[in-house]
């Protein structure tokens, strides 16, 4: 989880919102992401999404299976989605999404019994210090947009 709460800094040092990910297979990382909607102007930027495409493409395969991955904040429905497409095994995120999280908070994607797919999730591993990078940068977006409308 270190890993993908190091993804979640540098998206927070380009802008972004702090979420980081990491694919691990074997013992080994295969793939890295973190969110990136802001930076390359793209809806589909999550940092899930971004780390299962490296992971695929390090792999030269689609297919996942046997790898588990690590992302600082409870997916969505889209990476819940991806994830299952993509056959990973396992599912560790720090923080819940009450908003839009997709594995246990809003849904219960990835652990549905009517999915043909199904995968393990575990929750709460490093929740203070992805909750405290969510904090900083959310605090830092309000004295930005603060700071624009009191100039306009």
């Amino acid at each position: 989880m270190e890993e993908a709460l190091s993804e979640a800094r540098a998206a927070f040092e380009a802008g972004d919102v702090p979420v980081g990910a990491v694919i691990v297979v074997a013992g080994r990382v295969v793939g890295r992401g973190r969110n990136v909607r802001e930076v390359d102007q793209d809806p589909l930027g999550h940092a899930e999404m971004v780390a299962i495409r490296d992971a695929c493409s390090r792999l030269g395969r689609w297919r996942l299976d046997g790898a588990s991955i690590y992302v600082t904040l409870e997916p969505c429905v889209m990476c819940a989605g991806a994830i299952l497409q993509s056959r990973i095994g396992e599912v560790h995120f720090s923080l819940r999404d009450p908003k839009a999280g997709a594995c246990g908070s809003l849904y219960d994607v990835l652990r549905d019994p009517r999915q043909p797919l199904r995968c393990r999730v575990f929750e709460g591993e490093k929740a203070e210090e992805s909750r405290r990078l969510l904090w900083a940068f959310f605090k830092s977006r309000r004295g930005v947009r603060a700071g624009q409308s009191a100039e306009g």
